[in-house]
């Protein structure tokens, strides 16, 4: 079934919304959720509190892309249970990539309106990089894939990807200045 009778499902409130959903999207779901994560039931919970969270915005929410709006939603649940989970320690993968992206991406709180324009400012810049660069970034990121992860799916070094990381990170933050983002 594809993603835009998926979303008629759910505008429907046809029950049969979630189970095309999970049938075309579940893999999706556990590796994203999974690279953040390492208990596989806290990975199971955001996942089905995702597609609850889903099933409770649509409608009213119009996603353009059901895929990407699922991905986000599972990416924010999982986020939120590592914080809860490490409110005292420090032991992730997930953790180095969230430090590395700290040092060119300023700290807004949910809520004000400025997560939005940043995040199209940070896919500005993105179109501006070429493709492997662009691809190492979002699997690292995004998806939270380590180097070694990276380097094999690529077919490099995995010094290269962090040479590639790093400075696609560097040239982010100098574009988000002139965006007029300050960091300290």
């Amino acid at each position: 079934m594809d993603d835009a009778s998926i979303t008629e499902l759910f505008r429907k409130r046809d029950e049969r919304a979630i189970a095309e959903l999970k049938k075309k999207y579940d893999k999706l779901c556990f590796y994203i959720a999974g690279n953040i994560l390492s208990c596989r039931e806290d990975i199971e919970e955001c996942v089905n509190s995702a597609y609850y969270e889903l099933w409770n915005k649509i409608p009213p929410d119009e996603p353009r892309d059901i895929r990407t709006y699922l991905c986000r939603t599972v990416k924010n649940k999982a986020l939120d249970r590592y914080k809860y989970n490490s409110a005292e320690k420090r032991s992730s993968n997930f953790a180095v990539s969230l430090d590395e992206l700290s040092e060119c991406i300023p700290d807004f709180r949910e809520g004000g309106g400025e997560e939005k324009a940043l995040a199209e400012a940070i896919s500005r810049f993105l179109r501006t990089q070429d493709e492997l660069r662009r691809k190492v970034f979002v699997r690292r990121y995004w998806y939270g894939d380590s180097l070694a992860k990276i380097a094999e799916y690529y077919g490099i070094k995995e010094r290269t990807a962090a040479t590639y990381l790093f400075r696609t990170r560097k040239k982010l933050k100098e574009y988000l200045k002139k965006e007029g983002y300050q960091y300290e």
